[in-house]
Order: structure tokens, then C-alpha cells, then sequence
């Protein structure tokens, strides 16, 4: 890709975008920079798949990964054009009393959550209720900041891009250690600020959480319930559910796994990200995610029109530390952090991209609107193998000569060979999410 002065990169795409945006009541959120684009990054829906994708390969490759048990269970949507090419289990959902996992098995979303309260905010927005720079005190008066100032300038879209100008992550270790939500969003009275609200990214949890107590105060109803009502049953994403008791209540579900010395062992949920509907709190299937996919590509305005979605995914904040791993690093030439989305310039396309990590499951989604393709992959256990068959699919997709990202013998895991999951000692597994 030519290299071309950001300051020009930042206001090609701005350009592109702000006529959307500008289309409806979802105002665009003030930004203090923008991400890059090119003429070589596609944004417009005008090329087909390239002949050498195929759909069965992928599938094939996912039941691979679950073949002698290198992962428990796992679930894979692929869409284009609005159309599902492929919505499947693979695998089991329990290593100790097996069920087969299939398209309405629910898995935990992890940080995948963050886009359904971006979207969530931004149905808000468009009705008139609330405003992309309305300021979080006007609906949480007690909500405070270190810096008086601060407090107030704090916007919905500072939230949901992760501008409020704290520390990485503040306070994860302490919700993992079964601190409530409530004392911990009063502890952010008392943190040091990195920088002014708007101005810089620290990835948020427990901060980002708070989207959840301003929809309650904008609609008078529960965040849990506005989402269902206005994103799960329209989308059609009938296994979906929100909390602890929502996925364990789900004829079908995924339990957690990690990995011991005798193999995959299975544990319960861990509850302490459910305290955090907005940032970690939905569960979903295969099925779901590809009425979910279908939906974020555009193809139900009638529940998320394309001026939202062209809001909901515009970069509004650098972030190249996530550049740093695998195929990331030979992929990606530009990341950012958009409303509960990052956007990333993947071998020249612009992708629409998040991950998630809890104890026990882990996912990730991407979306290339220049293909009007997205893709969907859940694994219930901690390992990082599947995590390769992202983009596998992705490069397919675009025509990419065939890279081995995904860490197994193609041939020999088709046959059934390969080894046992590397062990992992619980007394330090760590996983927050993070992605």
C-alpha cells in the first residue's frame, strides 16, 4: 500500500464517512483524530468472493480443531451478501459428560459484547433519546472523576471508545477478585487520569460499563432488556441471552474449559465479567452470530440503518499496540478503536474487527465491508489455536495467497492425528477480557 502523510489518511476516510453519519440523528462523536485510508481500502460492497473460497474447507478445518480433543467445543459463522454461507457447531460442549455442540449451542461473547452496547446506544441515539456527545453527568449525576473537569466533559461516545482518559483496564484485577461493580465504579473517583477525556485509549471493562447505567437512566428499563427487545428479537438471534443465568438456562450451552495435566477439564462460568452486561455480559450461538454478522454488514436497516453503522464503525482513535501478534503483525497496517469496534486496515481492506477472552471461552469478529463478508469464530476453552482460522478465512476471502496461520497439519488433523492441549497450571491462569 503507498504510504501517503496521515494527516491526508485521516481526512480521506473522515470524508467518506461523515456523509453517512451525517444522514441521521446519530450525530458523528467528536474526534481528536481519525484512522487512515487509501484508495486501496475498499469501502463499498462491489467485489465477490474470488472462486478458489470455499466454505466446506473452512468447516473442515474447524472440525480438525476439534478432532482429538485439541479443542472442546467450538462455533463458526460465515456470511456474504447477507446471505449465511455457513452457521455450525463442531465439537462438544462438556469434555465430561459430551453433548454435541451445533448452531443453537450458546457460548459466551467475552468482549464481543462491547458492539451489541455500541449499537444499543446508538438505536437510542437515533430515536432522539440520547446523543453521542451527550455528557454521562447529565444522566449519572454521582458519576465522578478524579478531575472535577474531567467529570464533566466526559461524552456517551468517550465511553464506548475507551477516551475517558484512565489507566488500561482499571480495576479488571479487582472484579476478578469478586470486587462488586458499584464500588469499583466509585473507586474511579479516586484514580490518576493518563490524559483529558477525548484525547487518548485505555481499553475499559468496568468504566465502559457504565453505557449500561446511562440507557437504564434514558429509558427508565433495564440495559438487559433493551437489548433484547430491540436488537436480540428483531435480528431474529432467538438463543441469545445476557448473564450468568442466561447461558446456564440455555437448552444448549458451551461450558468453559481449561487446560490440566489429565486434558480439557471443564469448570463453571466465572461470574464476575456477567457483573458487566455492556462490556462482557452476551451469550450467543452460531446462529445468532450470523443474523448478528448479517445485520452489522448492513442488510437490516430496519433494526440498524447504514448511517448508524457507518458511525458505529468510523475509527476515532489509534491503537497500534494491536498490531503486535502473529498474523496481526504481517496483516495489519493501521489499528483503531471506533464505538465498541476496532477498525484495522487488513492487507489493504478496511476491517471491522473485535476479540474476547474470558476464563473458559474465547472469540473473535471480523467484517470486510469492501466484500460484504464477516465471519464469526467462539471456542469454549483458553487456548489460542482457533484463533488462526480467522484469518485463514479472511485472506480466502480476499484472494490472499495461502498463509499457514492456523497452527495444525491440515492433512493429519483430517485423519484424526495430533497432540494432546498443552497444560496449563490454574493456580496462575490469569485471562481477562481484554480484546
Amino acid at each position: 500500500m503507498t504510504a501517503r502523510p496521515r494527516t491526508f489518511l485521516r481526512l480521506a476516510v473522515l470524508s467518506a464517512l461523515l456523509p453517512l453519519a451525517l444522514g441521521t440523528t446519530a450525530q458523528t462523536p467528536s474526534t481528536g483524530t481519525q484512522a487512515p485510508a487509501t484508495d486501496t481500502i475498499s469501502t463499498v460492497s462491489d467485489t465477490p468472493l474470488p472462486p478458489g473460497f470455499d466454505v466446506k474447507r473452512f468447516e473442515a478445518m474447524a472440525q480438525a480443531l476439534v478432532a482429538d480433543r485439541r479443542v472442546p467445543g467450538m462455533a463458526v459463522a460465515i456470511v456474504h451478501e447477507g446471505k449465511v454461507l455457513s452457521a455450525r457447531g463442531y465439537g462438544v460442549t462438556d469434555m465430561q459428560a459430551p453433548t454435541p455442540v451445533d448452531s443453537h449451542t450458546v457460548f459466551r461473547l467475552a468482549s464481543l459484547s462491547k458492539a451489541f452496547a455500541s449499537s444499543m446506544a446508538g438505536l437510542l441515539i437515533n430515536e432522539g433519546t440520547l446523543r453521542w456527545d451527550s455528557k454521562v453527568t447529565q444522566y449519572l449525576p454521582n458519576f465522578k472523576l478524579k478531575d472535577p473537569y474531567a467529570t464533566q466533559q466526559v461524552t456517551v461516545a468517550d465511553l464506548l471508545s475507551h477516551r475517558l482518559g484512565l489507566p488500561h483496564n482499571a480495576y479488571d484485577r479487582d472484579l476478578e477478585r469478586y470486587v462488586d461493580y458499584r464500588t469499583l465504579t466509585g473507586r474511579l473517583a479516586n484514580t490518576p487520569l493518563r490524559c483529558q477525556p477525548g484525547t487518548c485509549y485505555a481499553y475499559q471493562n468496568v468504566a465502559f460499563s457504565l453505557i449500561g447505567d446511562v440507557v437504564f437512566a434514558a429509558t427508565g428499563d433495564f440495559y438487559s432488556q433493551e437489548v433484547r427487545r430491540r436488537i436480540f428479537k428483531p435480528l431474529g438471534m432467538n438463543d441469545a441471552s445476557l448473564g450468568l443465568e442466561g447461558i446456564e438456562s440455555s437448552p444448549s450451552w458451551a461450558r468453559p474449559h481449561i487446560a490440566t495435566r489429565g486434558g480439557w477439564a471443564s469448570v463453571s462460568p466465572k461470574p464476575t465479567y456477567y457483573q458487566l452486561p455492556p462490556a462482557a455480559g452476551v451469550n450467543a450461538s452460531a446462529s445468532d452470530m450470523a443474523q448478528w454478522l448479517i445485520a452489522q454488514t448492513g442488510h437490516r436497516p430496519d433494526v440498524l440503518s447504514a448511517p448508524l453503522l457507518a458511525t458505529l464503525h468510523a475509527p476515532l482513535v489509534d491503537t497500534p499496540g494491536q498490531m503486535s501478534t502473529s498474523w496481526r503483525r504481517e496483516r495489519i497496517t493501521y489499528a483503531g478503536y471506533a464505538l465498541g469496534w476496532r477498525v484495522h486496515d487488513y492487507a489493504g481492506q478496511r476491517m471491522i474487527y473485535h476479540g474476547g477472552v474470558v476464563q473458559g471461552y474465547r472469540g473473535m469478529v471480523a467484517l470486510l465491508p469492501g466484500r460484504d463478508f464477516g465471519v464469526a469464530v467462539l471456542w469454549n476453552s483458553n487456548t489460542s489455536l482457533p484463533s488462526g482460522l480467522l484469518p485463514m478465512i479472511l485472506d480466502s476471502a480476499l484472494g490472499l495467497p495461502e498463509r499457514k496461520w492456523l497452527d495444525i497439519d491440515y492433512d493429519d488433523a483430517l485423519t484424526g492425528e495430533g497432540g494432546a492441549p498443552q497444560y496449563v497450571d490454574t493456580r496462575d491462569l490469569r485471562l481477562v477480557a481484554r480484546h
